[in-house]
């Protein structure tokens, strides 16, 4: 990479310091992402110049995401340039899918029209990417066809949107962002309900994998390094459960644990603000799939509330195994 050009490219962009300061640090890791893969042949100047032109587009002029965003793959794809940039990053050599036989049954429960629901964890804003990657030598119309419920900060920030706009995505505000700002509430919770309305009629089409993380956000670092797991929250398992139910078409829940964090880790802390920093690095991305779940066996608690709290715990806590034998395999 020709970081002289970039900088130059930067400057004419005039994006405000903060924007700049952030570009810029993701240029520098990618750079030396790319030094510690080997990769020093590989040129990725073009690409991100294209990608400094698409931050520059959306500051003058954000794009406006539908409650459901089909992945733009013409004219330009936003697919394909998102894999582009993430690529290089994953240590193919140290990468890996355990639970494959799972994913061969969720690859055949959709095309029987089927529906699949993956409750999973989440650790990289650049998960979208890195599990089509991942899962494309094994079935292309899966990592093409996924559907991710995403934040609304991927649809907002400059920096994400291009990532954003080539991934099939149903927009929500999480919950740790529903009261912030005050004024805006009810507004959210509208937005949210006619998301859920879209996803309820996707369910009915059939055909559809919808990946969702009940956290509400990603996993981070703890003081002594080693992740936390978000812990699911109970009132997202159920709200799916209950949409797993009420589909036309016959809906399977699956656990899903992604060990990504260190290509593109997380900000210590939880940001209200947009303008966190990123710096990606060069390394493995690991992917666990369960079987089908089978809700009404899960937590044995007979107060409602009670079981659905005990039903969280025990899918984070199978989470938090599946993810430990990936760190460890």
């Amino acid at each position: 990479m020709d970081i002289h050009r970039l900088h130059t490219a930067l400057q004419e962009a005039k994006l405000d310091d903060t924007m700049n300061r952030m570009v810029i640090e993701f240029f520098d890791s990618y750079q030396q992402a790319l030094s510690s893969a080997g990769l020093t042949a590989t040129d990725a100047t073009p690409l991100f110049e294209e990608y400094i032109r698409f931050i520059t587009d959306e500051v003058i002029h954000s794009t406006t995401f539908n409650h459901f965003h089909a992945a733009e793959r013409f004219p330009f794809d936003f697919y394909e340039f998102g894999r582009s940039i993430v690529r290089p990053l994953i240590d193919t050599k140290r990468s890996l899918i355990t639970g494959q036989n799972h994913l061969h049954s969720i690859i055949e429960e959709i095309d029987r029209g089927d529906n699949v629901i993956l409750l999973a964890n989440h650790q990289t804003e650049i998960d979208p990417q890195i599990l089509s990657l991942l899962i494309t030598p094994i079935s292309d119309r899966l990592a093409t066809s996924m559907i991710f419920i995403a934040g609304h900060r991927v649809t907002t920030d400059p920096l994400a949107i291009p990532f954003s706009r080539g991934v099939n995505l149903l927009s929500i505000y999480s919950k740790k962002y529903i009261d912030f700002p005050p004024e805006k509430k009810s507004e959210k919770l509208v937005h949210n309900a006619k998301t859920l309305s879209k996803l309820e009629d996707l369910l009915n089409e059939g055909g559809k994998c919808i990946y969702v993380a009940p956290s509400g956000g990603r996993d981070r670092f703890d003081e002594s390094s080693n992740v936390n797991i978000a812990p699911f929250d109970p009132q997202s398992v159920e709200m799916f459960s209950l949409l797993s139910q009420k589909a036309t078409q016959p809906t399977h829940l699956h656990l899903l644990a992604l060990s990504t964090i260190n290509l593109l880790p997380p900000p210590a802390t939880t940001q209200i603000e947009l303008g966190e920093s990123r710096k990606v690095a060069f390394a493995p991305a690991r992917l666990a799939f369960g079987p089908a779940l089978n809700m009404e066996e899960i937590g044995q608690n007979p107060d409602r509330k009670q079981r659905r709290i005990e039903r969280a715990e025990i899918l984070t806590s199978n989470i938090v195994q599946m993810h430990n034998d990936l760190v460890q395999a």
